[in-house]
């Protein structure tokens, strides 16, 4: 295989270096999958320890070939590097989109599935003009959305919904009843009230997204697409006010903008939001005086439709440190780009595993500890790169709606309440947290407080 003296100048894995890299970095991760989760194999990776052993693998790759970034043995069409060192990956978060584009060419074919116009696969003016409407609709600056208090009375209804059948039902709340209550909060926050009870809609998304877990591998659901995308306009154009659809009707767009592929992400964004929520409460659960700040929290902040709910933030920030529901951050390089150790081309993709730096015991002194205050004191991380909602230029612009509807969620849940996880010694303080928790199995008993 040729390669040009540029490139050698990088580390290059070898070739069973690199099929080590494909069987426990990647295979693990695109069989859970990455566009919508296999429960059953979430559960079996949880049993094998395998993001463990995604992490050891990087951390020996690092040991033996420094800070990188490492190329990996692959054909010259298909270029790949790991970043290993977290200058380099606080570089590439921050110099997003250019020379590191968030249109990464696998990401691209599993995306073009559901919404190929998303500001998340586009470049050049293109991007700028959805990146531009996004922060817009979704309020980037504002730590708190101006539908805030909106957000949080939709959540409040379908909260004390969930609650009271549940209680009717013996008080345990399992997944399936979780995830039902969350569709429809976000059907509600995103669509409008009308989009509450459709769902068909999220169906229809979610066959999409399957798809999309094959990439290039999977022919599409043309037609499913293109009744999806006629649904989601029919909402767009009912704008319905106290929704996010409501704000896109005021804002406005262009040809480029294509608000239809715009909203489907934010639909799918919010599907992982609720696994973190559902992993903060196991969190909370398992590890008592954190719930009684949190209660604290919740109790002090009563009155305030709309507050800003920094612990209970904090708390759901540890949740997606410790299980990141978006693991492989992905980049491809527009330009060729120079590092310390030589000159990576154009046109390479590059892979941040965010396991890998958010639990890397070598540097961090709580890698497997739940601790919110990671998040609320500045600097404590100083400035190791984590990466919940991606970083730098390329982050979510929806981290905060997310984070406040999240937070809210859990603040409902919680009042006055106990939650106790069933069996209790599934999750314990006193143990470092595992390298994943199946959301889909956690079951709580609930009791009033």
């Amino acid at each position: 295989m040729h390669r040009d003296s540029a490139q050698d100048t990088l580390p290059m894995a070898t070739v069973g270096e690199t099929l080590a890299v494909v069987g426990d970095v990647f295979a693990p991760n695109i069989a859970k999958g990455v566009i919508v989760r296999r429960p059953k194999m979430v559960g079996l990776a949880e049993k094998l320890g395998l993001d463990q052993r995604a992490i050891q693998r990087l951390q020996k790759l690092n040991e033996k070939y420094g800070p990188g970034p490492l190329i990996l043995n692959t054909p010259d069409s298909k270029r790949m590097a790991l970043i290993l060192d977290p200058d380099h990956a606080n570089r590439v978060l921050d110099e997003t989109p250019e020379p590191f584009a968030t249109a990464e060419w696998a990401k691209r074919k599993a995306l073009e599935h559901f919404e190929p116009d998303m500001a998340l696969v586009s470049h050049g003016p293109e991007r700028a003009e959805r990146r531009r409407f996004n922060e817009e609709v979704l309020q980037s600056d504002c730590p708190v959305h101006g539908l805030g208090a909106r957000f949080a009375e939709v959540v409040e209804q379908e909260a004390s919904e969930l609650l009271t059948q549940v209680e009717q039902e013996g008080g345990k709340l399992d997944w399936d009843r979780f995830e039902t209550t969350w569709n429809r909060v976000v059907r509600r926050v995103v669509l409008g009230d009308s989009a509450r009870d459709d769902h068909a809609l999220t169906e229809m998304l979610e066959k999409l997204r399957s798809a999309a877990n094959w990439a290039f591998f999977h022919p599409g659901h043309d037609r499913v697409k293109e009744d999806f995308h006629e649904r989601v306009c029919t909402y767009l154009k009912r704008g319905e006010e106290g929704s996010l659809a409501g704000e896109i009707a005021r804002l406005p767009t262009s040809e480029i903008t294509q608000p239809e592929h715009q909203v489907p992400q934010y639909l799918f964004a919010f599907d992982p939001a609720g696994m973190a929520t559902f992993r903060a409460l196991a969190l909370l659960a398992a590890h008592p005086d954190h719930g009684e700040r949190a209660q604290a929290e919740i109790a002090e902040h009563l009155q305030q439709p709309a507050a800003k709910l920094d612990y209970l933030r904090a708390c759901l920030l540890e949740s997606l440190r410790l299980w990141p529901t978006t693991p492989m951050v992905l980049r491809q390089t527009t330009q060729e780009t120079e590092w310390e150790n030589g000159i990576m081309p154009a046109e390479t993709s590059i892979l941040m595993l965010a396991p890998y730096f958010h639990r890397d015991d070598r540097h961090l002194d709580n890698a497997h500890r739940f601790d919110p205050d990671l998040w609320l004191q500045p600097g404590e991380a100083g400035d190791w790169p984590m990466m919940p909602f991606s970083g730098g230029t390329g982050i979510c612009p929806g981290r905060r709606v997310v984070l406040t509807v999240t937070s809210h969620m859990l603040a409902r849940l919680l009042q006055g309440r106990e939650y106790q996880l069933s069996p209790p010694n599934r999750l314990l303080s006193s143990k470092p947290m595992p390298p994943l928790l199946n959301n889909y199995d956690l079951e709580f008993d609930i009791k009033a407080g």
